[in-house]
């Protein structure tokens, strides 16, 4: 995969060039969260704190919040590391820090090791030092403490001038089951491809800014089909990961629907089409990933409007159901003017909901047979996607955070907070 990149400096988006010549400055990182963050992880690097000339920890803290982020940039400690990991980032990527004592009192599978690289050797303080380590050493030493190694060609770093394939070749066979990706020079669509194929992500940082590379374009270059015509079959899902429909993508429409960021796809008779450019049933592109084949899409997106299918259902197997169709009637009922409707009346008075939530939440407390905490929790859950729905917040969101709350490895106690009388 591409793992799109964003390295901070006094709190811009930057490129620089082996590290040390500034090339571009960009301005606000979180934009370039928003555009990149559509197809997955984001690596995202406080330079600052790498040189330990400052800090951009509270930016990138809100970055953690609003998409997948690893995080990388003056790690130096274990509590350090559990500080970022519970914060929200998926992985933490660290340097020269990087001991088997360290590594060891981490989970593995959330830390990603960086190795900045000259000619084969391992570089330190800020790609100034040689260390006199090979770069493969290195690798076989470390491989089984982490997920996986972040290999940056520092005498390719930002140049454009195309990554070594040759080394990296050699870098994911030294690197074992760890997942490598590969930095320094990744240029073109074709590059990302021949890392993919050999098993390891590209990390783009210059390409990207310049426009030299489109993600649209790295993502079709790892895709293959057995059709004539190329299409890649597309599935459609929501927010909640439930199947809407299935249908094509190519290269333009991939292209426009990033570009977009909404539901755009191939016909395969009738050429490119823009979901809800007639029906008003709009979509707005969340997510696109690849299969593990690299031979079908999956686009996560939003759907507006009476569903996906032509039909005018939520979906193209028929109606929804569970938590998402109750979530969407509360907001056709709440807009709606029924005076008659309980709905709306909790939905304008915040007091008698609450009054309602503390109730259900003590009967549901108070149940004892199967049948009475089904009963009372659906209750619950009802007047709680009331009070969401009120507020503003979407299930999706809740969900977001309840998966940023697992990967929290710091616990707190679990305490009553009812005070004893």
């Amino acid at each position: 995969m591409i793992i799109p990149s964003i390295d901070i400096s006094g709190g811009q988006a930057v490129q620089l060039v082996g590290g040390e010549t500034l090339a571009i400055e960009a301005g606000d990182p979180l934009p370039f969260l928003e555009r990149f963050s559509v197809v997955g992880e984001v690596a995202v690097i406080d330079i600052d704190a790498a040189r330990g000339e400052g800090s951009n920890a509270g930016l990138i803290a809100e970055m953690c919040r609003r998409g997948r982020v690893r995080v990388g940039g003056g790690i130096r400690s274990t509590a350090a590391a559990i500080e970022w990991l519970d914060t929200g980032a998926e992985k933490v990527i660290i340097g020269t820090a990087a001991s088997p004592e360290l590594l060891s009192s981490l989970p593995s599978e959330r830390v990603v090791v960086a190795l900045d690289s000259r000619d084969g050797e391992v570089l330190s303080h800020g790609w100034r030092q040689s260390t006199g380590t090979a770069l493969l050493s290195r690798l076989e030493e470390l491989r089984d403490l982490c997920g996986g190694f972040l290999v940056t060609f520092v005498e390719r770093e930002g140049r454009l001038q195309g990554t070594d394939l040759k080394r990296a070749g050699e870098v994911v066979e030294a690197a074992g089951v760890a997942r490598v990706t590969i930095a320094g020079g990744v240029t073109t669509a074709g590059e990302v491809a021949s890392l993919d194929e050999m098993g390891a992500d590209a990390q783009v940082g210059m390409a990207l800014y310049t426009g030299e590379l489109r993600l649209a374009e790295a993502i079709g270059a790892m895709l293959r089909s057995d059709r004539s015509d190329g299409l890649w079959p597309t599935v459609i899902v929501d927010e909640r990961g439930a199947a809407l429909g299935l249908v094509y993508s190519g290269n333009e429409s991939l292209a426009r629907a990033l570009d977009e960021r909404r539901g755009v796809y191939q016909s395969r008779s009738r050429g490119m089409w823009v979901k809800g450019m007639t029906s008003g049933a709009t979509q707005e592109l969340l997510g696109v990933e690849l299969d593990c084949d690299r031979d079908a899409l999956r686009f996560t997106v939003r759907q507006h409007g009476p569903g996906f299918c032509h039909t005018g259902t939520r979906s193209c197997w028929g109606a929804d159901h569970g938590i998402g169709r109750l979530e969407r009637r509360l907001l056709e009922i709440a807009a709606s003017d029924d005076p008659e409707s309980n709905t709306r009346k909790l939905w304008h008075d915040p007091d008698l909901l609450a009054s309602k939530i503390r109730e259900e939440a003590n009967e549901l407390s108070a149940a004892h047979t199967t049948d009475q905490v089904i009963e009372e929790a659906a209750d619950l859950l009802y007047f709680l996607l009331v009070k969401t729905s009120a507020s503003g917040v979407s299930v999706g969101q809740v969900e977001t955070e309840l998966d940023r709350r697992e990967r929290r490895l710091t616990r707190r106690p679990m305490e009553s907070k009812e005070k004893s009388t």
